[in-house]
């Protein structure tokens, strides 16, 4: 008999496309959940079923308390080489082979560009003027050169965003726990202190991966260092920011507004103060939803299948 295959909150639709699942054929039973499963009790009994799990990055978390409602899980796939959703020790503890895929990188950067130009120029509210027949030209947009940009994190995606500020003409500094002087050099950025960092930025974007160190990195108290005309972005983990604490700020007017990109609870409620506060530009976590990721993500996810099936070696996160 076949395998069965869950391919998880593939919203669009879209997970066949880009990959070539054919040498699963006969082997592998495949069904695409399009619908997101947001309970546990549910989620438990429409997985029941399935010995191999494809899960789209953090979109569906998979505590212990799931893990041993699914007897016949053997393989779960995450796209990524991390996902701080799955318990991956009490994967391991019931038999269950948790392995990660590639991605591509350049999504996440580019859209924190998008949202930048898009809070420094009001292009949402261009646009829907120029749409319902409103002002012509009812902003002054701000000018990227000169200004200051502030990075918390300088990874791989922390220094893609550099790499563009400074193309912009923006004086790039940037913090994180481990930064070195040496490699802040390297990159042409200057390391700063976290506090002199939201204290002098126009602009700070948030490049850092969530854990217990970052966990509710950016307080009331950070968020009250940063000026009243800064935005702040965020394409990397709500949880490093305290949620309260900005929908708060964003209120009142403390900082000029927000670029968000990631949320505490995904879909977004429709009551969410995110979709209406008007200093607020939000997308539906899309940073890493563009095709050369969506290709890299699912192509691996079918090698790492039947790697598995075949007995050879693949991407395993808890070994």
């Amino acid at each position: 008999m076949p395998e069965r295959c869950a391919v998880l909150d593939d919203y669009q639709g879209v997970s066949l496309r880009y990959a070539d699942w054919s040498a699963l054929q006969g082997q592998v039973d495949i069904t695409l959940f399009e619908r997101h499963i947001p309970g546990e009790e549910e989620l438990a009994q429409a997985l029941e079923p399935y010995s191999i799990i494809v899960a789209m990055r953090e979109r569906t978390p998979f505590p212990a308390s799931l893990l041993e409602r699914l007897p016949r899980l053997k393989l779960l796939v995450t796209t990524g080489m991390r996902n701080a959703s799955i318990d991956l020790e009490s994967a391991r503890k019931l038999g269950i082979t948790v392995s990660g895929t590639g991605g591509a990188g350049a999504g996440p950067a580019e859209l924190t560009w998008a949202l930048i130009l898009g809070l420094s120029r009001q292009l949402e509210l261009e646009q829907r003027n120029l749409r319902e027949n409103g002002p012509w030209q009812s902003v002054i947009g701000r000018d990227l050169s000169g200004r200051r940009l502030g990075l918390l994190g300088l990874g791989k995606i922390g220094l893609q965003a550099a790499r563009i500020g400074q193309a912009f003409g923006m004086d790039v500094s940037a913090w994180s726990q481990n930064l070195t002087e040496e490699q802040a050099g390297q990159a042409g950025v200057r390391r700063v202190s976290k506090e002199e960092l939201l204290r002098e930025s126009d602009i700070v974007s948030i490049h850092l991966v969530l854990s217990e160190r970052t966990r509710g990195l950016l307080g009331a108290a950070e968020l009250a260092l940063l000026k009243p005309e800064a935005y702040l972005i965020n394409t990397s983990r709500a949880a490093i920011v305290d949620q309260e604490a900005l929908i708060d700020a964003l209120r009142g007017g403390r900082i000029a507004g927000a670029g968000l990109d990631v949320f505490d609870t995904e879909p977004l409620p429709a009551d969410h103060p995110y979709r209406s506060l008007p200093n607020v530009l939000a997308t539906p976590h899309i940073g890493y939803v563009t095709e050369e990721s969506y290709r890299v993500f699912y192509t691996h996810a079918v090698e790492n299948i039947e790697a598995y099936l075949s007995g050879r070696s693949l991407r395993v996160l808890n070994e």
